[in-house]
This record gives structure tokens, sequence and C-alpha cells, in this order.
């Protein structure tokens, strides 16, 4: 049986990496090419804030396409439903087989309709490979495995500030509060994976300054080691 063409949503964290990982594990699906949400105003990762030569640089070193929704800032969500819908139809254009779409969500369910339900008006399937499994456990095993990440982005209304920037090890895992989400799947903080097992090299970030915005949520710059000062 030849293998379903699926695309996997983005946002270079490592949950969507988990997702693609589990992907190219299973015979059913072939991944053609990631979608990522970027911000046109501030050229970053909508959430994330990772800049968008990072986000280039990781599609390359995994060998994968990059189709990018673009929003301005600050937008609707109709316009990021919009913005999603131009993306998916450009899917289409590339792989006419493609009707599926892939999601690293762990066990939030609004979300998870809300993804069902936005892809479905689009005549497209959402597909969850992480969905239920115990976040404790996974997240061990990302570091296990020799995936490599490090935090970028931190609500800190949840977690200290101090957490943005770390690396995402057993030695960070150790020390999270009880009551965060050892994945961050509420939000707690949000991940930027530079390499392991998936990445043909790993990338070579330097950190830069991080900066609370919003009065909330703290964010750590990671630039190209090799890009602009």
């Amino acid at each position: 049986m030849q293998p379903v063409p699926i695309l996997l949503a983005w946002s270079g964290g490592k949950d969507c990496l988990m997702a693609l990982q589990h992907l190219l594990r299973e015979p059913r699906w072939q991944p053609v090419g990631l979608l990522a949400t970027v911000n046109r105003t501030y050229q970053r990762v909508a959430m994330h804030g990772t800049r968008r030569d990072v986000l280039h640089a990781q599609a390359e070193a995994l060998g994968l396409p990059l189709l990018e929704a673009e929003l301005d800032w600050p937008g609707a969500n109709e316009a990021y439903e919009a913005a999603q819908a131009r993306a998916l139809a450009e899917a289409r254009r590339l792989w006419p087989g493609v009707r599926h779409c892939a999601f690293g969500d762990l066990f939030l369910a609004d979300v998870r309709d809300y993804r069902v339900r936005q892809l479905g008006r689009e005549g497209w399937r959402a597909v969850f490979p992480l969905w239920g499994e115990d976040t404790t456990a996974l997240a061990r095993r990302f570091v296990g495995e020799g995936h490599r990440a490090a935090l970028c982005c931190v609500d800190t209304q949840q977690l200290d500030p101090s957490f943005c920037g770390q690396a995402f090890d057993n030695a960070l895992l150790d020390t999270l509060p009880a009551g965060v989400d050892p994945c961050g799947e509420r939000g707690e903080f949000h991940t930027l994976c530079f390499g392991g097992p998936l990445f043909r090299r790993p990338l070579a970030l330097r950190r830069g300054e991080s900066t609370l915005r919003d009065g909330r949520f703290q964010y750590t710059d990671f630039l190209l080691a090799d890009g602009p000062h």
C-alpha cells in the first residue's frame, strides 16, 4: 500500500518534532512538508518568537519543504484561519494528493476539536500522532533519544522567567515546579529544536537577549551563529 502524504504543522518546538518522528516511523504516512505560522510584522514564528531564518534553517536541516502562513500583528482569529486556508491551498497545489495535516497536540481537547473543525472546512483531516501520550514519559524520551531543544518562551504567570533560554534536558525537567506540564502543553513554555537524530546537522545557534513582552511572556532570542550580530 502506498503511504499517505501528510503535512505537519510546525512551530519549531519539541512536540511537533516528536510528531514528525512518529510519522517517519509509521509506514502509513509520508511527510511531505512543514507548515509554519509566521508573524509578518516581526518576521518570527507565532507564539514561539523564533526568527524566520532559524525556522528556514530547521526545515533545511530536517530535509523537508517549508510552507508559511503569514499573519500581520495584531490580527483577529479570522485572519489566522484565512492565512491557514491559503497555505493549505498552496499545499494541495504542490502535492495534489495531500489532504491530511498532523499536529503535535497532546491532551487539550478544545484545541484538538478546533483544529478538526478548521481543517474540515477546507476538506482536510487532522491527525494527532502523540495524542494521549504521557507527557512526563514523552519529555524524558525526547531527551533520552538525543533530541536537543531550548526554552524560547515562558509564560511568567505559570513558570519563573529564569527558565527561559535554558536547555530542555533532564536537569530542567528535574527542577520544573509541580503543576507545570513537562511538555508545556498548557502554554507554560515553548521550545526551539536545534539538533538530534532527525537533523542532518545541528543548527549553530547563539543565545541573544531575553525580553518580557505584554507584561507576561518572557522570550529568549536565538540567532544563527553566522547570522547578523
